[in-house]
């Protein structure tokens, strides 16, 4: 059960970087989002009110998932966008934030007291090899992308480990469909709010738009989002970390079957790192006694 829940964490979640390459080439990064998620939240809130999700619940703890729902989707995915809408291709934005897990395994320890053993760090040391290797020779490549437009998707990094922290800190457990329910209200609100205050509210015609929109909430919303909640509260903040760093080698081959972007040795070599640091990792955990 624990492989199928993380292939399929992989696969989704990677996903949201091809459907925002697809949304790019019909509308602006805040137009995609907005019509990502008003309607999700919508239906998410009709259900929510109706089977009562938020019952026993402080206005504290709503208050509390609201922040993380600002910074794991709204900081997060305007980034992500914002960095493809910028030029920057689907796999090189996938391999910038693939530096999240080196950050957030590092702050794990000290601010949530969480063990990480040798092998563990080991393990996360080849992911940050193969995301250094593959995200060096991109960058050196000279696409025609600024400099500068590499640094977006690195700070919607830092939001999302902000946001995988502060849900580390939480003393109250809240159901998975709860959080993804009030993520997606103030990712709403958030975009709503953007996208009028910027004119770009309206919705383009293009039947490509409306395609994009459909993949991005069935297969990284609910899939790839929705299990990385799941899979933080079944295994912890190591292994979802080590899962994150198949994703940029996985977005990569993924966008250059479909977008014809470049994968070269470079690439090949990166996915391999990751794919090691997956393998380190579990067998560290399966023979790590369960007091540890």
């Amino acid at each position: 059960m624990n492989f199928l829940l993380s292939t399929a964490f992989v696969l989704c979640w990677s996903s949201g970087f091809i459907g925002a390459k697809l949304g790019a080439g019909s509308a602006p990064a805040v137009t995609v989002l907005l019509w990502r998620f008003l309607p999700l939240a919508v239906l998410l809130l009709a259900v929510a009110v109706a089977r009562r999700w938020w019952r026993g619940l402080t206005a504290r703890d709503v208050g509390r998932q609201a922040v993380i729902g600002v910074l794991s989707q709204s900081g997060y995915l305007l980034t992500v966008y914002h960095a493809i809408e910028l030029g920057v291709s689907s796999g090189t934005t996938a391999l910038i934030d693939g530096v999240q897990p080196l950050v957030a395994g590092a702050l794990a320890g000290p601010l949530l007291h969480q063990h990480v053993s040798r092998g563990q760090w080991l393990g996360l040391c080849l992911g940050v090899g193969g995301v250094v290797v593959v995200t060096g020779a991109d960058a050196a490549a000279g696409t025609g992308v600024d400099r500068w437009a590499y640094l977006v998707p690195f700070l919607g990094m830092l939001s999302l480990v902000a946001a995988t922290l502060l849900e580390g800190r939480s003393r109250t457990e809240v159901a998975p469909a709860v959080a993804m329910t009030t993520h997606c209200l103030t990712s709403a609100v958030v975009f709503t709010a953007l996208a009028l205050g910027t004119g770009t509210a309206a919705p383009p015609a293009d039947p490509a738009f409306w395609g994009a929109i459909a993949w991005l909430v069935v297969l990284p919303t609910f899939g790839g989002y929705g299990l990385y909640w799941v899979i933080l509260r079944r295994s912890g903040i190591t292994k979802v970390n080590t899962l994150m760093f198949l994703m940029a080698p996985v977005t990569a081959v993924w966008g250059a079957l479909a977008f014809g972007e470049p994968f070269g040795p470079h690439t090949a070599f990166g996915l391999a790192l990751g794919l090691a640091a997956v393998v380190v990792v579990q067998r560290d955990r399966s023979s790590t006694p369960a007091h540890a």
